[in-house]
């Protein structure tokens, strides 16, 4: 059976939620930083994928 795509969330799947800890985690995993070095550009930045992505690249670089 097909997913019903009239039935869909309102998130912003380009935010990410600061305060789910698993969503952190995985952030983390995937740029190659430690889940602190997360948390800290989390706070500093805000909660944009693409701009944290870039930063952690940066961090991964030094």
């Amino acid at each position: 059976m097909a997913d019903d795509k009239t039935r869909t969330d309102n998130r912003d799947r380009s935010q990410m939620t600061r305060d789910e800890d698993y969503e952190v985690r995985h952030f983390a995993e995937e740029a190659g930083i430690t889940p602190e070095q997360a948390r800290t550009l989390i706070k500093r930045h805000g909660t944009d994928r693409k701009v944290l992505h870039e930063l952690a690249e940066s961090i991964k670089g030094s």
